[in-house]
């Protein structure tokens, strides 16, 4: 298809071909889309703070893998939608709390409950991307790597640790070890209710009356972005060096059960039902209980001299225990501390803070409303 010449003299002029004009028009339609769709994105993620940008890129990247190695996923197209079902969960909240801090709305009854749900839903995700590892571990790669961290540990000490132990075994020895290692689940439920108690103290006791606590909410959240960081690194290294723990891997030695009573019992049927196959290197406990442990020495030093003795009980206890190596255990701690470092960093950022955020529309709407009554007046 040739040019299409039109008109004559010196009005004559060249007329594009109808496929060139086509493609033209749908370069900016394209372009359009591109431009709203970007809009509406930076709408919806404009609430979120730092735990937000950490969760959402952790849950990016597994959904990508979990994408890509659909093949080596049973039921993928379940899990996917799950996984992908908790991301939009994530923008939901933060969204309809953003929107429950202004205007009418933060006069609702509903508000307060909106509130507590955006502070206290990072819980329920700590939860699922745990559980949620078990499906994950052979997505990359498919065999198991605990002859290494075996290897480790022999070297380290001269023996195998969990066979070692088995000496100390006793009732009551194994019932104090149970505990122990169950007193990982209290680290950061008490050290976050702690912090959030004195942010409503605050509140009632600043003469503003200002009910968002920023300040002692960026010490919340601080401990919330610098769990789900530390857990964030240790399941991507899990995913690419799947470990399953001395409890499976070393069934070949023949270890004694090790009795006890109510707390064997109990913590017997919670690993029953929610027992991980794998992600054991780096320890999750203990990486998880470190943040807490730094959380306390920095924001609740009391409850740092609490915590110490059980988070020292704690790591003895995943090794007598067979849930972990000693490697998981120096691993954890060492992801338990990059992951508060970086989390004290990413909370300097501007909008880190959700309660930092609420201030600052709440002053920016006032602000462009006295504008307005100015302009109005003027």
């Amino acid at each position: 298809m040739g040019m299409t010449r039109c008109g004559s003299g010196a009005e004559t002029y060249v007329a594009a071909p109808r496929g060139e004009r086509l493609a033209t028009r749908l370069c900016q339609l394209l372009a359009c889309a591109f431009i709203g769709a970007r809009s509406v994105a930076s709408e919806i993620l404009e609430p979120c703070g730092a735990f937000e940008w950490v969760a959402l890129f952790y849950l990016g990247l597994s959904g990508a893998l979990m994408l890509i190695f659909h093949q080596n996923l049973a039921h993928a197209a379940l899990h996917i939608a799950a996984h992908f079902g908790v991301m939009a969960a994530i923008l939901l909240i933060v969204n309809f709390a953003d929107g429950s801090s202004r205007g009418g709305l933060s006069r609702s009854r509903i508000a307060p409950t909106l509130r507590w749900l955006r502070n206290w839903y990072p819980q329920a995700i700590f939860l699922f991307c745990f559980e949620e590892l078990r499906i994950l571990v052979h997505l990359v790669v498919p065999a198991w790597r605990d002859s290494a961290l075996i290897a480790f540990d022999h070297r380290l000490t001269g023996v195998y640790p969990a066979v070692w132990l088995t000496q100390f075994s006793s009732f009551w020895v194994n019932e104090v070890m149970q505990v122990a290692y169950i007193s990982y689940f209290l680290f950061l439920t008490i050290l976050g209710a702690s912090i959030y108690h004195r942010r409503l103290a605050r509140a009632d006791a600043s003469p503003t009356g200002d009910p968002s606590g920023a300040e002692a909410l960026g010490a919340f959240w601080t401990v919330m972005t610098a769990s789900i960081t530390a857990y964030s690194i240790g399941y991507i290294i899990a995913i690419f060096f799947p470990v399953e723990a001395p409890y499976f891997a070393m069934r070949s030695f023949r270890l004694a059960p090790l009795a006890g009573g109510s707390a064997t019992g109990l913590i017997n049927f919670i690993e029953g039902w929610g027992r991980v196959r794998g992600g054991a290197f780096p320890s999750a406990h203990v990486s998880g209980s470190f943040v807490a442990l730094l959380g306390a020495w920095r924001y609740r030093r009391y409850l740092f001299w609490v915590f110490l003795p059980f988070f020292i009980t704690m790591c003895v206890s995943t090794i007598y225990c067979r849930y972990h190596y000693i490697a998981d255990v120096l691993a954890g701690i060492l992801v338990g501390a990059i992951g508060f470092v970086l989390a004290e960093r990413l909370m300097t950022v501007p909008g880190a803070n959700p309660a930092e955020r609420a201030i600052f529309k709440s002053e920016r709407i006032a602000s462009s409303r006295a504008s307005a009554v100015t302009d109005e007046f003027a």
